[in-house]
């Protein structure tokens, strides 16, 4: 059986949405973030400050080699991790892609309180997410292969994604 991929910019619910469906359709749930976080005993924004973000993305990359093998789970990718191809080839060898799609302005109201983003941690996020948005977005699509509206209830987008998998021919 196939995996079940989510990707998105942060905050646009791959943790949540993950959760859901892996309860609804019975599959465990692989968190990369937090994957990553426990094979190298370090949180993310550690890994960022200590290591940088090139040994982060390097480590992303191994992780999508390593869960690419896995069937039947379902992978909530970090905000960056299909921004290198490699990484999208990897994770489509088993998986189909869902592109939860929110705009700027859900991402900046889900995320207003949060620190815990190494990549939002400037003067102004506005900019920030705009500037990483517009980079973002097309390579998500261009990795996805279905993008669903994100800024729905996420028992909507958890059943949208259920009818799509479970319709489809992915062995459910």
């Amino acid at each position: 059986m196939e995996n079940i991929v989510l990707c998105g910019f942060m905050g646009s619910g791959k943790s949540t949405i993950g959760k859901m469906l892996s309860n609804t359709l019975d599959m465990p749930l692989i968190d990369t973030d937090e994957y990553i976080e426990k094979k190298l005993n370090m949180s993310i924004p550690q890994i960022f400050a200590e290591k940088g973000e090139n040994f982060f993305r390097q480590t992303e990359l191994e992780v999508c080699r390593e869960l690419s093998a896995l069937s039947g789970y379902i992978i909530s990718t970090g905000g960056g991790t299909l921004l290198k191809s490699e990484n999208v080839s990897a994770v489509k060898q088993g998986g189909t892609v869902f592109f939860l799609n929110v705009s700027e302005e859900a991402v900046l109201y889900r995320l207003r309180n949060d620190t815990s983003r190494p990549l939002l941690q400037r003067e102004d996020k506005k900019d920030a997410v705009h500037k990483l948005m517009t980079e973002r977005l097309p390579l998500y699509k261009r990795a996805a292969d279905f993008i669903i509206d994100a800024e729905q209830t996420p028992k909507k987008v958890c059943e949208q994604i259920t009818e799509l998998f479970c319709g489809g021919t992915n062995g459910r």
